[in-house]
């Protein structure tokens, strides 16, 4: 019998969460390591190997890392799931003139849910990944907070978390910093784990080219979108596009068009497949709504409420007014900002602490 208990480890082969179970493992938990299998990119037609979570190697080295430690291990084929709530997602939204976040729905609606179920069936009191983040609780509310590490901090994709699914979980790494994280694994005999080269693609398109993805999923997208416009913002024709969903907000180069100045996109119109183009100052805006929210710190916006907003994972985060408008959010940033993109997530934050996130409705 273990001194901590039972505990369920995600494990992608990947450095961050192999060391998270052999942290766990060395603190005396009992380790159930899982590997979950979400998509077979050989059946995509993309241009490179399968990487990350869809790669047999990887999936082979988690096993390794656990046979050597002694530690039971299973691979969780969630391809249908994963398809139905992530890819078929990421391409509706695209069709709907948006720009999806993958990783966010990915955690949120896949990953977390399939953990806890085979944690409940093995008698897992909790789960544990390798995201750089911390949680913590006030007021009987259980919250995200970023990782000690902000370069590497994973808070902004785990916004979706509910109550119930951020008290069972641990987050091994979020007081270390990554380099610390490369020099344990090292010292622990896993050199070739410790340098794994990171990636930053989507999973599912890790050849980087999410157009020519859209393209082999809607064989007939090509027929349905070419020949649409750019326009302005007061509607005059600046040239021709390929088709509004190979365009996102705030895009600037491959746009096929000179204009005399630089130029980026600040709308787009997905029923008349029109794109529209504007100055820097034309894609800054200062208000944003934002829905399908999840609440972590507080239960939603009693009063106007003072927060650091990010519009995309790698944003600084803008100083901002939350104000509850019906079932949306109203976000009022102190200064305009430049991007801002429907379908993209929008994460609050109270310094460190993860107050809540949506998805980006519209911005002006």
């Amino acid at each position: 019998m273990s001194k901590r208990g039972k505990i369920l480890v995600a494990m992608s082969g990947g450095l961050d969460s192999t060391m998270a179970a052999l942290m766990l493992h060395e603190e005396g938990y009992e380790v159930v390591g899982v590997t979950m299998k979400t998509f077979d990119y050989a059946k995509s037609g993309g241009s490179k190997k399968e990487t990350g979570c869809c790669n047999l190697d990887t999936i082979n080295d988690a096993r390794e890392v656990a046979v050597r430690n002694g530690f039971a291990h299973y691979i969780l084929d969630i391809k249908d799931e994963f398809g139905k709530a992530v890819i078929e997602d990421f391409v509706s939204e695209y069709l709907s003139g948006r720009t999806p976040n993958p990783c966010v729905l990915c955690n949120t609606h896949v990953k977390w849910d399939v953990l806890l179920q085979k944690a409940d069936a093995m008698d897992c009191e909790f789960i544990a990944t390798g995201h750089y983040a911390k949680k913590s609780e006030l007021n009987g509310r259980h919250f995200i907070q970023k990782a000690v590490d902000e370069t590497k901090d994973q808070s902004y994709v785990l916004w979706g978390l509910r109550q119930e699914s951020i008290a069972r979980t641990i987050f091994p790494l979020g007081d270390l910093r990554k380099t610390n994280v490369r020099e344990m694994a090292v010292d622990a005999g896993y050199d070739a784990v410790a340098n794994k080269p990171e990636s930053y693609e989507i999973c599912f398109v890790p050849d980087n080219d999410y157009r020519g993805f859209l393209k082999r999923q809607v064989p007939t997208l090509e027929k349905k979108v070419a020949g649409g416009n750019f326009i302005n913002h007061e509607g005059k024709i600046l040239g021709r596009h390929e088709g509004f969903p190979f365009y996102t907000i705030g895009q600037r180069k491959g746009l096929g068009i000179a204009l005399g100045e630089p130029m980026f996109v600040t709308k787009i119109d997905a029923e008349k497949n029109v794109v529209e183009l504007g100055t820097i100052d034309e894609l800054n805006r200062s208000e944003m709504f934002v829905h399908q929210i999840t609440w972590q710190k507080y239960d939603g916006v009693q009063h106007d409420l003072a927060a650091s907003t990010k519009i995309r994972y790698k944003d600084k985060g803008h100083s901002s007014i939350l104000k509850q408008a019906s079932d949306k959010v109203l976000v009022h940033f102190d200064e305009k900002v430049a991007g801002i993109a429907p379908g993209q997530s929008a994460v609050f934050y109270d310094g460190g602490d993860l107050i809540g996130g949506g998805r980006i409705h519209s911005a002006w």
